[in-house]
């Protein structure tokens, strides 16, 4: 005879049954739910080969700007000359980069990036070559905004009528270089196939137009000039090629007044179309903008020509946030600007920096009904 405790067990007339636990659902779905979390643990902390472009600061070519050092400042000052009250604002835009080399985002980061129209998903060799460091890519966009400064303000002078002679310097030859021997470092580049040069890229163009045939250059050397004649080579390249000299070049202007631009933490050359504009402002009676909120972008030649630059998405928005009604593109990137305008911003193309001061004046005044917009073709 076998006994049963009630605390434990006793026979029951009811049919056996199993144990209930968790449906087979609720198992899965928490499983799942286990997997999700991990997941996002790892891609929050797993490195990309992709950095961010988002709105940068902007910055008003005809106000103050305040320096490192906490000192306010005019952005644009102008010594031996009258200058002119101005008002509104000519806004130069910027990009500024989220992650390198050094720091990697996470794909966690990239996701929410990626519902943000004012953001961009960008490689990172696209903007960290491999092999150069931050404080280089720093150093070479430091030299750029130098020169897009120098740029700008030789186009702004000979856009109101000012002589402003260009000095092109060789100041390095290539390794096997069809220059060597004939041109040397430290000469100065007058002019090539008896044409006078204006910038570098009137250079470029002369010798690509000559086609590998030799090109007489006219230098100076020591106070004296020299013809000399160089057989370019041809360099192939991503796109389709280009024949060179195998010289480094740099190029000066002898500014009849003085003109500087204090502005820290900016680099590249996209600011030069807003530089030129904001000189000519400051140089010129009456207020150029009408006193409205107008932005741009674009770099600017010495003889003013308006070049496409990158980020074009990113600094309309950042315009509009900042309170601009106008934006100047430059013709260049009209591709990127159809379809992505934001909501309150108006966009004017631009070409030349004649055709953007036409434009602000437009604007100004109140005559803006017919200025150009950028279309998809």
């Amino acid at each position: 005879m076998t006994l049963f405790d009630d605390a434990t067990a006793r026979p029951s007339d009811d049919p056996p049954h199993e144990s209930r636990g968790w449906p087979r659902r609720t198992v899965f779905g928490v499983g799942a739910l286990g997997v999700a979390l991990v997941a996002l643990l790892v891609m929050s902390l797993l490195p990309t080969s992709y950095v961010l472009e988002q709105p940068g600061p902007v910055y008003n070519t005809i106000g103050d700007v305040v320096l490192d050092d906490g000192e306010e400042v005019p952005l644009i000052e102008v010594d031996g000359v009258d200058t002119y009250d101005t008002s509104g604002a000519l806004f130069l835009t910027t990009v500024q980069v989220v992650g390198n080399r050094e720091h990697p985002l996470s794909w966690s980061e990239l996701a929410l990036a990626w519902l943000d129209p004012s953001r961009a998903i960008v490689p990172l060799d696209a903007l960290f070559p491999e092999g150069v460091t931050t404080e280089e890519r720093e150093q070479q966009n430091a030299a750029l905004m130098t020169d897009s400064q120098g740029q700008a303000a030789a186009a702004a002078l000979v856009q109101l009528g000012y002589d402003v002679p260009t000095d092109i310097r060789v100041v390095s030859l290539t390794d096997d270089s069809p220059s060597a021997g004939v041109v040397e470092e430290g000469d100065r580049i007058l002019a090539a196939e008896g044409e006078t040069l204006d910038d570098v890229n009137g250079l470029r163009e002369i010798v690509n137009a000559a086609e590998g045939s030799a090109v007489e250059l006219t230098l100076e050397r020591d106070g004296e000039e020299h013809t000399v004649r160089v057989t370019p080579e041809f360099a192939e390249t991503e796109d389709e090629g280009s024949w060179l000299l195998g010289i480094g070049l740099s190029t000066s202007f002898e500014l009849p007044i003085d003109v500087s631009i204090q502005l820290d933490d900016v680099g590249g050359p996209s600011a030069g179309t807003m530089f030129a504009l904001g000189i000519i402002d400051v140089l010129t009676p009456g207020e150029l903008t009408g006193d409205e909120q107008i932005a741009g972008t674009g770099t600017i030649t010495a003889d003013g020509q308006v070049g496409a630059i990158g980020g074009i998405r990113q600094k309309m928005h950042g315009a509009r946030d900042a309170g601009a009604e106008y934006f100047l593109a430059p013709a260049g990137n009209c591709g990127e600007v159809v379809g992505n305008v934001p909501d309150g911003l108006r966009v004017v193309e631009i070409d030349t920096l004649s055709s953007a001061v036409e434009a602000v004046e437009a604007i100004g005044s109140g005559d803006d009904a017919e200025l150009p917009s950028c279309s998809a073709s």
